[in-house]
């Protein structure tokens, strides 16, 4: 099985546009239960299927697989919950970890997390000087919510 062991950040300031570029992700929700998520998401030219498990403090199962981005850009626009998630990723590689800061775009627009995935949920990180308060457990900020409150109308 494969296992997602993920903790989630508010981002403060922004310092750490220097340090990287953005790629746009564009992703939707086919099912979101308490259960599992079914997520569509294009990534440049390629397209991703993923099924998610539930969380349990950081951790959860996660299978993911590529698909045709045709695929992909069909199941965005015909199956997928309204609205769908616009952001730009931001990959910064600090104290041997890789670091994916989401800058959300549309109605989320304003919100910039900060996500590291972990070897083991007791594995000790240093956080760098942009990361603000940790979000890793608070279900308003999973990305699958942010489709039914979206973050302009908290």
């Amino acid at each position: 099985m494969a296992k997602e062991i993920e903790r989630k950040f508010l981002v403060k300031g922004d310092s750490w546009r220097k340090l990287t570029e953005g790629t746009l992700y564009r992703q939707g929700y086919i099912a979101t239960q308490k259960e599992a998520t079914v997520r569509v998401r294009i990534v440049g030219n390629q397209g991703y299927l993923t099924i998610k498990g539930p969380s349990v403090k950081y951790s959860r199962a996660e299978f993911e697989y590529t698909i045709p981005i045709e695929d992909a850009q069909e199941m965005l626009d015909t199956l997928c919950d309204r609205p769908l998630i616009e952001k730009i990723r931001y990959k910064v590689k600090w104290d041997n970890l890789i670091w994916e800061i989401d800058e959300f775009d549309g109605v989320n627009k304003g919100l910039i997390l900060a996500e590291v995935e972990l070897t083991d949920e007791k594995q000790q990180i240093a956080l760098p000087d942009w990361i603000d308060k940790e979000v890793s457990e608070d279900p308003k900020y999973f990305n699958s919510n942010l489709v039914k409150h979206p973050f302009s109308q908290w």
